[in-house]
């Protein structure tokens, strides 16, 4: 039997917070049922930020009232205290924090120090844990800052154990401006894998430098199974000039049938799913693997409908 990886879709939260256009409800719900017919079993669905800085996550509780009874993982994320509570009214039942790794980064995102912003992750962890309700925390620029550039492992690693320490079921070590390259990437999994366990461990990576399947790769290498990815590569970091979108899901789906992992998930529905995304958005979108898939698709289709 082949060994499961886990995918975490990101793409309704992470891929669409940005999205110039508009995406209404029913669209998002859309895209969710196209997803989860493909076999994605695994959603951070939605954010409960303010509305006025996130409007495309306006409806956060709509969206988890619309999808909270499909058998499938839903969960939120949480920038505070209050987004907390309003997830947990909504009926969520997994939430994620998010800490970065360096001052400025923390600065410009939400206007607090790394200090203030490990507390203000305590906090929720905390609560999380009282209500029982599960939680993962991020530890974003974890390879690097738009910043301050490079960082340092052992601050990823001192955060990450501050946030286990405190509570966190889970550690998703992000690379959220695509700036991770192959040999950092093997220190920095391999090195938290003897610290904490691939178990507890999730790679949250971006496509700005072509890079996503390559790092997945040298994750799924130190032993991490568990990994988010964005349907067409919906996403961006807006902090970060020219960083495009999240490793596209097709893309990690497609190399990890291939190599043999089972993942689940139907390459055909989940191509189909991206036409979804692109009928809702209005313009194309996909990962490396789309324009190869649907030249083979369409060149069977007309070899079988020749007499």
């Amino acid at each position: 039997m082949s060994e499961r990886v886990f995918i975490n879709e990101v793409g309704l939260r992470d891929g669409l917070q940005n999205q110039p256009r508009h995406v209404p409800l029913d669209g998002k719900t859309r895209i969710f049922a196209a997803l989860q017919q493909a076999g994605i079993a695994q959603f951070e669905a939605t954010s409960f930020v303010s509305p006025k800085a996130v409007p495309q996550l306006a409806d956060a509780a709509d969206l988890m009232a619309a999808i909270g009874t499909a058998d499938v993982e839903l969960s939120a994320l949480v920038p505070n205290l209050r987004g907390y509570e309003r997830a947990r009214d909504a009926g969520v039942r997994k939430v994620a924090v998010v800490l970065a790794t360096t001052e400025t980064m923390n600065r410009r995102n939400i206007n607090m120090s790394v200090a203030q912003a490990l507390e203000a992750c305590v906090s929720v962890i905390s609560a999380a844990k009282a209500d029982g309700i599960g939680v993962r925390a991020y530890v974003a620029t974890a390879f690097a800052c738009p910043f301050e550039g490079q960082v340092n492992e052992d601050v990823v690693y001192d955060l990450s154990a501050r946030m286990l320490d405190a509570g966190a079921d889970e550690i998703a070590l992000a690379d959220t401006i695509g700036a991770g390259h192959p040999e950092q990437a093997k220190r920095l999994f391999a090195g938290a894998v003897s610290r904490f366990g691939a178990q507890r461990l999730a790679a949250h990576l971006h496509d700005t430098r072509g890079m996503g399947l390559v790092l997945a790769w040298i994750a799924l290498e130190a032993g991490i199974r568990r990994f988010d990815a964005s349907i067409g590569g919906l996403g961006g970091c807006p902090f970060a000039p020219g960083a495009t979108g999240n490793l596209a899901t097709e893309d990690l789906v497609f190399a990890l049938n291939e190599g043999g992992y089972s993942t689940g998930i139907d390459m055909g529905k989940l191509v189909e799913a991206v036409g979804v995304v692109e009928e809702i958005l209005e313009t194309r979108q996909g990962g490396k693997i789309i324009p190869w898939w649907r030249c083979r698709r369409d060149t069977a289709t007309q070899a079988a409908s020749r007499p």
